[in-house]
């Protein structure tokens, strides 16, 4: 039995839930990787797998195995990394999750940090904001970009590198005409009378929209939406195609800058600025990508540059 290569399975099915997307992803049959993984309780004596028709999950003894097994990828992914690279020229992956009000400003640092370094490949995912803390401490994850106040809320084991304030603002067609090719820059608003108009809005279970509805809340507004997505291309299309307004944090708002029928109007009455950060796995080493990635991260002309893209309007709104 190839240990190694068992717990790598082991991982694989712990991340899809299921045996045969687990194969696929491993480049293996089904039967090879479930003889695989029974070879692994064979090895330590004990079930690992609760198994039913289809995967029911892992036994407390499968969870302790599977953490040392998230383990042991890590440090094999670094000292692969190690004996590919020195720390002023880093080879390797690097995968970064990102909350979708984040990706962006995600996006932009992958350029930079690939145009910096070009022996690192980036990969940038789009994730919830609990895919990412389960994802960095399952070490899936290299470094998470997202909301840093739920950390202490949660009680997560991750540290964290703030970047930049989230604001946002009312997106909705112009009453006027607009002599530009560009997004209209509007005044200022209220959520009480953004409230008042027809919204296409985050579903529930995104942490963006529990912002978002606090805010309606704390205004003394109830907010019935007509449209609701998971995605903030639709909030930002259904806007340009349809008869809806949304609200979109700064970050989002380069992707309707190019419609010159809309305007975006700071929201205000509450004032709402939410931190936005790098998370990261507090007690295990870095690999020479992740050291490279937390550099940039902490670089003056980095968060300069994240500032100015989160908030287009930012010159002109809030306190």
């Amino acid at each position: 039995m190839n240990l190694l290569a068992s717990l790598r399975y082991l991982v694989a099915l712990d991340e899809h839930k299921h045996f045969g997307r687990a194969a696929l992803a491993c480049h293996i049959t089904q039967p090879a990787l479930s003889n695989a993984l029974r070879a692994l309780e064979q090895e330590f004596g004990t079930t690992i797998i609760n198994r039913g028709r289809v995967y029911v999950g892992l036994t407390p003894e499968g969870e302790r195995v599977l953490a040392t097994a998230q383990r042991m990828m890590h440090e094999r992914e670094l000292l692969q990394q190690d004996l590919r690279s020195v720390a002023s020229k880093p080879v390797g992956n690097i995968v970064i999750g990102a909350v979708p009000t984040a990706v962006p400003i995600a996006a932009r640092f992958a350029a930079m940090l690939q145009a910096k370094h070009p022996g690192i490949m980036p990969t940038v995912l789009s994730m919830t904001s609990d895919e990412i803390e389960n994802g960095l401490e399952k070490l899936s994850l290299d470094l998470g970009l997202g909301y840093t106040d739920r950390l202490q809320a949660k009680t997560l084991r991750l540290r964290s590198l703030a970047q930049y304030t989230e604001h946002y603002f009312l997106v909705r067609k112009s009453a006027k005409s607009n002599l530009g090719n560009l997004l209209k820059i509007g005044s200022k608003t209220s959520w009480k009378q953004a409230g008042t108009l027809p919204l296409c809005l985050l579903t529930p279970d995104m942490h963006n929209r529990t912002i978002v509805d606090a805010a309606f809340a704390e205004a003394g507004v109830t907010v019935q939406t007509i449209i609701e997505t998971n995605s903030l291309l639709t909030l930002a299309v259904s806007v340009v195609a349809g008869e809806v307004c949304s609200i979109l944090p700064g970050a989002m708002l380069d992707t309707v800058r190019g419609y010159a029928e809309l305007e975006a109007l700071a929201l205000e009455g509450p004032w709402v600025a939410t931190p936005i950060g790098f998370m990261m796995p507090q007690s295990l080493r870095t690999s020479h990508t992740q050291q490279a990635a937390i550099e940039l991260a902490q670089d003056e002309a980095w968060l300069k540059h994240a500032a100015q893209h989160s908030g287009l309007l930012d010159s002109q709104s809030g306190s």
